[in-house]
């Protein structure tokens, strides 16, 4: 027999030493699992399993990968018993905010000499994407940071990415120099003829305007290709 919903397996119920709330509380949010965490953030399971029951069988489910656990949607995340619209809500609010407080890590970057400190600035904002996005890095003469410009959005197979956009933004934030960066949801790091036709076009396109386009990178998953490095340039 199912137990009314007030006798849903609730984390007041469980054995003190098993509390996720009050071992965060003894022993520091760091002796937690991801699992436990997560159980914080969902606060009961189900009639059968316990919060932390729930969110192994969650992870699981994604290889106990948290990037994996990033890209699910509400809907994907609603399918497991025990997670309503609610819970899969906090779950994804919760590693959202993980996310973000990357990206202010990041925030007070001073200048991009290497194709890796583009990628570090970036990555945030590429990290479990199902679409594709272009964005551009403002640099001064010095290669400072002086702007960040998503510039389009796209779908699985492409965006596109208009020159007239990107230097009207360039020329906006008085940049002397620029770094061009998209993803590839696909996970494929090589550029494709469109991606060296773009970067020449906006290449050749900069010179015209006294504005150095420095650097291409592609996106996928947590590797980088540099056009730069790869010697396009």
């Amino acid at each position: 027999m199912n137990l009314p919903y007030e006798q849903k397996i609730t984390i007041k119920a469980w054995a003190e030493e098993d509390r996720p709330r009050e071992k965060l509380l003894a022993l520091g949010r760091r002796n937690l699992t991801d699992a436990e965490l997560i159980a914080i953030l969902i606060g009961s399971g189900s009639t059968t399993e316990s919060a932390v029951d729930l969110s192994k069988r969650i992870l699981y489910s994604c290889n106990n990968n948290l990037a994996s656990l990033a890209k699910l949607s509400v809907q994907d995340l609603s399918k497991f018993k025990g997670i309503g619209e609610a819970k899969a809500i906090s779950i994804i609010a919760g590693l959202e905010l993980g996310r973000r407080r990357k990206d202010t890590e990041f925030s007070n970057f001073d200048k991009i000499l290497t194709s890796k400190d583009a990628f570090d600035l970036l990555a945030p904002y590429f990290a479990d994407l199902l679409h594709e996005e272009f964005w551009v890095l403002m640099l001064n003469k010095a290669n400072k940071v002086l702007h960040k410009s998503l510039i389009s959005k796209g779908g699985q197979a492409g965006t596109i990415a208009d020159p007239k956009i990107i230097f009207k933004a360039a020329l906006e934030h008085n940049a002397a120099n620029i770094v061009l960066a998209h993803n590839h949801p696909s996970g494929n790091l090589k550029p494709s003829q469109a991606d060296l036709d773009l970067t020449k076009k906006l290449k050749d396109a900069g010179k015209l305007l006294d504005i150095g386009v420095l650097d291409h990178l592609i996106f996928a998953g947590n590797s980088y290709t540099s056009f730069s490095d790869e010697g396009h340039f």
